[in-house]
C-alpha cells in the first residue's frame, strides 16, 4: 500500500475512533440536560449508545418502509439513454411490471444493439424512438410520437437518464469537453423535461432525473461531470417546487459507483481519454505538471474500470419506487455503505474536515 493510502486510512480510523468517543460521552451529556430542562429522569450513557446504535442499524438495514403502491396498468413512461447502461435495463424492467415503456435510443437509425433487442420485443407496450438529447429537433420529435401514441391520461414519467462521463483535471479539459457534457447530462435533462412536461402535468406524474453522487459532492479529475451533475440536482429542486401545485412529483435517484456494472469507463476509454488531454494541453501546462504526475492520476482513473457494485438493481428498485410509490422520496442514493458514509462527511461536516480526510 502506497505511504498516501496508509496515511489517509490511519486517519479515517483515527477520525472514526474519535468521532465514537465523542459521541459516547457528549451525546450523553446533551441528553442528560435535555432531559432535566424537560423534567424528565436522566437517562444513561450505555442507553444513549445502544440508542444511536440500534437506530443506525434500523437506517442502514431497514428495508424501505412502504409508502403506497399506484398502479401500474395503463401508464406510460419515457426513458432517454437507452442504448445501454441503466436506461437499457430499466426499459426491460418496466416493460415487464406492465409499464408502456417509450425507449429513447441515440442510435437507433445506426442500427444500435441495444435499440435492436428492445425492438425485438415486438410488443405493443414497447416502443423504441431515435432520440438525441442534444437536438431539438429530435426531441420534439419523439415527443409528438409519443403523443400521438398515448391514452387521454398523458404520459406518467420521464426519466431523464441520458448522460456521459469523462475525466480530467481543469487545466487539462477543453472548453469544448465542459460543453459537451453539458450539452448531453444537463441541458438534455432540461431539453427533454420542458418538452413533455404538458404531458406530465395532464397526468399528474413524475420527473425523474439521473444525477449522481458527484451531484452532492466533488472530486479530483472530475470538474466536467460533477459540474452538469450539480447542475442537474438544482434544477430538479427548482422543478419540484414549481410543480407542487399540479401534483407533480419530481425525484432524484444519486447512483453511486456502478463503472463495473455499467462499463461506463473501460481501460480503452481512460486510454483514449488520456491521449486526447496529453495531446491537447497546452505546453506550459505539460511542462507545469510534468509527464509522471498526468501518468499518477490516469493510472487512478485505470483503477476504476473494474470498480463498484457489478448489479444494477439497486438502480432500478430506486427508479420503480420513485414511479409507483404515492409518496416517492426527494432524493435516492444506491451506493455503497463508504460512498454513502463520504457523501454525508463531505455534505454535513466543515470543509476543512472533508479535505483533511480525502484530499
Amino acid at each position: 500500500m502506497a505511504p498516501q493510502s496508509v496515511l489517509r486510512a490511519t486517519l479515517l480510523v483515527s477520525f472514526s475512533v474519535l468521532l465514537t468517543v465523542l459521541l459516547g460521552f457528549g451525546l450523553p451529556a446533551l441528553l442528560n440536560a435535555a432531559m432535566r430542562l424537560a423534567g424528565l429522569p436522566e437517562t444513561s450513557v450505555t442507553e444513549c449508545i445502544v440508542v444511536l446504535y440500534a437506530v443506525f442499524v434500523l437506517y442502514v438495514a431497514t428495508p424501505r418502509i412502504p409508502r403506497g403502491l399506484l398502479e401500474v396498468k395503463g401508464k406510460a413512461v419515457f426513458i432517454t439513454g437507452c442504448d445501454s447502461g441503466f436506461g437499457h435495463a430499466l426499459a426491460k424492467h418496466l416493460h415487464k411490471l406492465g409499464f408502456t415503456v417509450f425507449a429513447g435510443c441515440f442510435l437507433k437509425d445506426k442500427g444500435g444493439e441495444g435499440a435492436k433487442e428492445l425492438e425485438d420485443f415486438h410488443s405493443d407496450h414497447m416502443k423504441v424512438v431515435q432520440l438525441d438529447v442534444c437536438s431539438d429537433e429530435q426531441v420534439n420529435q419523439a415527443v409528438e410520437f409519443i403523443r400521438s401514441n398515448l391514452e387521454e391520461r398523458g404520459l406518467w414519467a420521464v426519466v431523464n437518464n441520458a448522460g456521459v462521463s469523462t475525466f480530467g483535471e481543469v487545466e487539462f479539459t477543453s472548453m469544448d469537453t465542459y460543453k459537451q457534457m453539458s450539452e448531453v447530462n444537463l441541458w438534455g435533462t432540461i431539453r427533454v423535461t420542458k418538452a413533455v412536461l404538458p404531458l406530465i402535468r395532464r397526468a399528474k406524474g413524475r420527473v425523474v432525473n439521473l444525477a449522481s453522487m458527484y451531484g452532492r459532492m466533488g472530486n479530483a479529475m472530475r470538474s466536467p461531470y460533477c459540474v452538469t451533475k450539480y447542475g442537474v440536482e438544482a434544477f430538479s429542486d427548482c422543478l419540484r417546487y414549481e410543480m407542487k401545485a399540479w401534483g407533480v412529483k419530481v425525484s432524484v435517484v444519486e447512483p453511486g459507483n456502478f463503472i463495473a456494472a455499467t462499463g461506463i469507463f473501460t481501460r480503452d476509454i481512460v486510454a483514449a481519454t488520456a491521449a486526447k488531454l496529453w495531446s491537447e494541453a497546452p505546453p506550459d501546462v505539460k511542462e507545469d505538471y510534468g509527464k509522471a504526475h498526468f501518468e499518477h492520476r490516469v493510472a487512478l482513473m485505470r483503477s476504476y474500470c473494474n470498480s463498484g457494485q457489478k448489479d444494477v438493481t439497486p438502480v432500478l428498485d430506486d427508479i420503480t419506487d420513485a414511479l409507483t410509490s404515492k409518496r416517492p422520496y426527494t432524493r435516492y442514493n444506491p451506493s455503497e455503505p463508504h460512498w454513502w458514509i463520504r457523501v454525508q462527511v463531505m455534505t454535513h461536516l466543515p470543509g476543512a474536515i472533508s479535505d483533511f480526510l480525502y484530499f
